[in-house]
């Protein structure tokens, strides 16, 4: 029966690092029996384990007094590689962990041994990966506290809260709160105004398209708010984690825009109630004619909406609370005025309202500048002229006056503004009749004579031209505010299951207000009325507050309440989003908008936003401002439904929302509809805040901060990367599309620093940014031990190309020899078709005075490999003298001496340094050598015409090379080169005797190493870290007799040694060819000539490097060309 798993019961409490009265974690004065931990119920006897890190929030960690390092496999690698580590870092890095894990007191160490035994095989693992408990009880405790009032109004009542608060419901946290937000200024003062514009037909079209476009946005938005936690920050959140830091925050900049132009739409809103139909007396500016009257108006908008936005500000900064706990009272008044318009639309039915309006002809007048709507009037049998008289006459008060044509010929005549439900207007309300600014407002129904009169007379006249588009523009805004729900997720219950709920009910809700009050405005309210935006033909009353029951004073006193509670709620909203955005530091200039007042409020934000609201306010005019909002909010919304098509369509396995009812063609589908109204309502201001968004993407790529939130985008990278390496894999590239993909081998030093970074300056303007290019170097070494020094080389690898403004990737080998991780770059660097096709390596200089031979054995293996593997190799030699890339060059020779064909690199690679402003200047020049049986004539036209088929300017001469006897020169400089090579072959082994024989007395087992005596491995191994060894035999001993007994070369045997001929005709060669080389490009700012290739027999090496040494001799700057044997390049189209 196997044994009972104890069951332990054991405290914790939560404590502060301060409340542990000075305790720290390596204080002595911490005894075993009263240990910290953190959440985890680890045994703490093995003090090797008392203080590991772990990356993740959610590792479980016990803090050792008697230790501070981790022994981490993973932490000490890299403790004891990574010296570019430094102090300051790790202790940044311990304070990171200290903030980041929850402090918890155990008062009951009696589980320990259960723990130990029932977990100790996974006991290693415990310091950095946590136990499933420990999980659990950190994520039930995860609290997400709403970015709002809460710790200011605890703050100003000096009190904290220690019971949790009550959490909101699917109605109280998303349903009312959407309603409040949508609902807003467009629907009293607007809407009517656009069904008498647009027609019944016509609006019906704009609120429908408006409503489907957020239906289909807080779908998508559903999804993504399901899928997972929403902290605050609410859209910018879920746009920026699903389409990464570049879209997220100029998406959430945009959508911060638009929250604060709403800020000024609604105050402008309020003022316009205030000042026309609330007190229109106490306009501070006044104005004679239509012209003067708008002019005025517009002052008074300002300075009023300047004072407005002044008093909402301060109560943002001092009592925040109050907007929230006003909120229910200004929700109270929209749906009280929206009700109040029911009822007064169907009393209409049976009871229309007495709402006269007065009419000359069809044409619509003022009410505002006469009291009697009548030509004349008779008075105890005497007939007078009226005030309207006196407006179109002149001299006033004379029957006999002269008289305006239009007045003349025209009857005065009293329609009924709101003739009822019943009434048959709407037949008359269906079609549009947009009409151009300072159109006197007609009724098509009416008869009049057409005689041409003054417009500037008391007319209603059209304030704007009216279009389509401009009404699309205006009425948008009204449907906005649809993420109030998201934005509340941490003060909800349930919010998967409440945000996609509430926020369709929501928008069901006002997509029925809305709709229904179309075809009610249409029904009961005249067309002359609906156009007239400001009442002036009913003295200035307020069309819907006219239709309402019991009186027009619900509407006006109901809507200027419930404007300026959105106005205060959208300047509440901004500040927080614009903080949210500056602490994720994704935009370096607005970091000082993250911080704020001790609790948290967002007061430099709030001045920026006031003073960007002052900006809107400026303008003074809601028609002008909402199609400004509209814009950004559209942007918001179309980025929200592409976050979620992205996904849905990428499937990536974090996508698990919890809301089903969405699809991808739902979400392209909004964001089309999003596209379309941005350019129906203004395309210039759609092609303007799309130039913004996009200056404020480019500037968060190149400046901002890298985040790496698991964004759509990287995955959609992902998979157009995939798509295109399978594309990529069906065969090698055309010639046509050949271009160096280049792998540059750079060594680094001791301290992970790149020894020539001028290669890498090189190959930046050999590619120009095009094309790949992967930077990789070799680590000596064993991988296990030394990974932590590969990722410290990458990073170093990584800032490097940086600096020179290298385009590419990175890697880094560990290998046991270096030759064995260069040839492992070389062979599988790349993926797929993404794989380099050439080399770019620097000669070993100083080879000659180095006692050591690796480096010049290594770069000779490496020619080998790389010829092997059939790729194209560039040696760079003197590549300290090569120009940096912030060096133009300002003119000068660039020569190519074509001695063999390797399919076109030399012509090639010319041509692409060209491309870079280092080279731009320089001329190329091509040299071919010809023999004695060649037509150097004819060879130099054949090669002009190849080259003008090429495409490539460049000047031709033909170098001839005569036969000539070898030189005595040469014959000694073989010979030198044949003593020096016996002579370091001498001394190398008599340097390897020596060590072997140090290496038997210091091993008293008789080991000997594996390898051969005085071979290359032999040296590599003595440079590693481990030495191999192997028992002692006899035949081993037997033979290392035999080569310690075999006689060495004497002195007299060197100088009496006679030079291997065919190292003298090698020899000749270089010496000729190196002659004429130096003789015609001796000022060539880079000298392009073929690379020979190393002999076949391993014994000749070093005189290989001699002949290339020779060959470049008095040379400035040299690159050696040995192609891969494919053409790389073609005259053909």
């Amino acid at each position: 029966m196997p044994p009972k798993m104890a069951s332990v019961r054991f405290t914790v409490t939560p404590t502060k690092i301060d409340d542990l009265g000075g305790v720290s974690d390596s204080s002595p004065e911490l005894s075993s029996s009263s240990r910290v931990r953190f959440s985890s119920r680890e045994s703490v006897r093995d003090a090797s384990r008392s203080d590991a890190y772990s990356d993740s929030s959610l590792a479980t960690t016990a803090v050792d007094p008697t230790s501070e390092r981790t022994t981490n496999p993973m932490d000490t690698g890299e403790d004891r590689s990574q010296s570019s580590v430094t102090e300051e870092n790790s202790k940044l890095l311990e304070l990171d962990r200290r903030k980041n894990s929850s402090l918890y007191q155990n008062h009951n160490d009696k589980g320990d041994d259960s723990y130990d035994r029932n977990l100790a095989l996974f006991e290693e693992e415990m310091d950095t990966r946590p136990k499933v408990s420990s999980l659990l009880n950190r994520l039930a405790n995860y609290t997400n506290l709403p970015q709002g009032a809460k710790e200011h109004e605890e703050e100003s009542e000096g009190r904290k809260k220690h019971s949790k608060s009550t959490r909101m419901g699917t109605i109280m946290g998303v349903y009312l709160p959407c309603l409040q937000n949508i609902f807003g200024v467009i629907l009293f003062l607007r809407l009517p105004w656009v069904v008498g514009t647009a027609g019944v037909l016509h609006s019906f079209l704009i609120v429908f398209s408006c409503c489907c476009c957020t239906m289909l946005t807080a779908i998508s938005m559903s999804a993504i708010a399901t899928n997972g936690v929403v902290p605050a920050g609410g859209s910018y959140f879920m746009i920026s984690r699903a389409l990464g830091p570049e879209f997220g925050g100029a998406v959430g900049l945009c959508f911060y825009l638009g929250t604060t132009f709403a800020t000024a739409m609604y105050i402008l809103g309020a003022i316009e109630i205030f000042l026309v139909y609330i007190t229109p007396e106490a306009v501070i500016f006044q104005g004679h004619g239509t012209g003067g009257e708008s002019a005025a108006m517009l002052n008074n908008m300002r300075v009023y909406g300047s004072c407005f936005l002044i008093i909402m500000s301060v109560i943002v900064f001092v009592g925040v609370r109050y907007v929230n706990k006003l909120a229910s009272l200004f929700l109270t008044c929209v749906i009280l005025s929206i009700l109040a318009i029911y009822t007064g639309a169907l009393k209409s039915a049976f009871a229309p309202p007495d709402f006269p309006v007065c009419m000359l002809g069809n044409r619509t007048l003022s009410g505002l500048h006469f009291t009697h709507c009548a030509k004349v009037i008779e008075e105890d049998n005497i007939t007078s002229p009226t005030d309207l008289w006196d407006l179109f006459c002149s001299p006033p008060g004379q029957l006999n006056a002269t008289c305006d044509e239009y007045f003349i010929h025209n009857n005065v005549t009293v329609i009924q503004g709101i003739p009822g439900l019943s009434s048959g207007i709407l037949s008359e309300n269906l079609w549009s009749n947009y009409i151009p600014k300072e159109e006197i407002l007609e009724k098509a129904s009416l008869k009049s004579v057409d005689e041409p009169g003054s417009v500037s007379l008391p007319y209603v006249v059209a304030d704007i031209t009216t279009s389509f588009t401009l009404l699309v523009g205006i009425f948008f805004p009204s449907v906005t505010g649809i993420m109030a729900g998201s934005n509340r997720s941490g003060d909800l219950k349930d919010a998967q299951k409440s945000i996609p709920i509430g926020t369709i009910l929501a928008i069901l809700t006002t997509s029925l207000v809305y709709l229904s009050n179309v075809i009610l405005f249409g029904a009961c309210i005249d067309g002359v009325v609906l156009r007239d935006k400001f009442g002036d033909a009913v003295k200035g009353t307020l069309v819907v507050g006219a239709l309402s029951w019991p009186s027009q004073w619900v509407i006006v006193i109901g809507s200027f309440f419930s404007t300026c509670g959105a106005g205060l709620q959208s300047l509440t909203g901004a500040p927080r989003l614009l903080q949210a955005i500056a602490k994720d530091g994704i935009i370096p200039f607005l970091r000082v908008f993250g911080h704020g007042k001790s609790n948290g409020e967002p007061t430099w934000a709030l001045l920026l936003t006031a003073v960007i609201a002052e900006l809107g306010i400026l303008i003074a005019s809601l028609d002008l401002v909402a199609p400004i909002l509209s814009m950004f909010f559209l942007m918001c919304y179309l980025f929200v439904n592409l976050a979620c098509g992205l996904q849905t369509l990428l499937r990536s396995p974090n996508w698990r929302p919890r809301f089903q009812y969405y699809h991808w063609t739902l979400s392209f589908l909004g964001m089309a509809l999003c596209l379309a109204l941005m350019f129906i309502s203004s395309w210039y201001y759609a092609l303007i805040s799309m130039v913004i968004a996009g200056m404020i993407y480019k500037y968060i790529e190149y400046h901002g901060a890298e985040k790496e939130w698991g964004d759509g985008i990287r995955g959609l990278s992902l998979s157009a990367a995939r798509f295109a390496l399978l594309r990529l894999e069906a065969g090698p590239p055309h010639t046509k599309n050949w271009r160096p993909q280049l792998l540059v081998l750079v060594k680094l030093d001791s301290d992970l620093h790149v020894c020539r970074p001028r290669l890498l300056s090189f190959a930046s303007q050999l590619k120009a940014g095009k094309g790949l290019t992967i930077v990789g170097s070799a680590l000596i070494g064993d991988y296990l031990e030394n990974y932590g020094e590969a990722v410290a080389a990458e990073q170093a690898l990584k800032q490097m190309m940086e600096q020179e403004r290298v385009k590419g990737f990175c890697q880094v080998v560990v290998a046991q020899k270096l030759k064995e991780g260069l040839s492992h770059l070389i062979q599988s660097c790349g993926l797929g078709g993404m794989r380099h096709n050439t080399v770019i390596m620097g000669f070993p200089s100083g080879w000659r005075q180095s006692e050591d031979s690796r480096s010049w054995k290594t770069f000779i293996t490496t020619v080998r490999v790389t010829t092997a593997a059939r790729q194209a190799l560039l040696v760079a030699k003197n590549i300290s003298l090569f120009p940096g890339s912030r060096e133009p060059l300002s003119e000068g020779h660039i020569d190519v001496w074509w001695v063999v064909h390797d399919g076109g690199m030399l012509m090639l690679l010319p041509f692409l340094l060209k491309q870079h402003k280092v080279w731009r200047k320089c001329k190329m020049r091509i040299f071919t050598v010809a023999q004695m049986e060649d037509n150097s004539i004819q060879m130099k036209k054949d090669l002009a015409t190849f080259l003008y088929h090429l495409r490539i300017p460049a000047e031709v001469e033909v170098v001839e090379m005569h036969d000539s006897d070898i030189s005595a020169y040469t014959y000694e400089r073989t010979l030198m080169m044949e003593q020096r090579s016996q002579m370091l072959r001498q001394m190398r082994l008599s340097k390897t005797d020596r060590e072997r024989e140090a290496q038997l007395v210091k091993d008293r087992n008789s080991m000997l190493r594996l390898t051969s005596v005085g071979s290359d491995e032999d040296e590599e191994t003595d440079a590693g870290p481990n030495k191999v060894h192997m028992t002692w035999t006899k035949d081993k001993h037997n033979a290392v007799r035999v080569a310690q007994n075999k006689p060495m070369p004497s002195f007299q045997d060197l100088l009496n040694m006679r030079p291997d001929q065919s190292n003298v005709r090698r020899m000749h060669t270089a010496v000729k060819l190196n002659e004429v080389i130096v003789n015609k490009s001796h000022d060539a700012k880079l000298v392009l000539l073929n690379m020979p290739g190393p002999p076949r027999n391993p014994q000749g090496d070093e005189n290989y490097m001699e002949f290339l040494e020779v060959l470049t001799e008095g040379l400035e700057r040299v690159l050696l060309v040995r192609g891969g044997g494919t053409e790389v390049i073609t005259i053909y189209s």
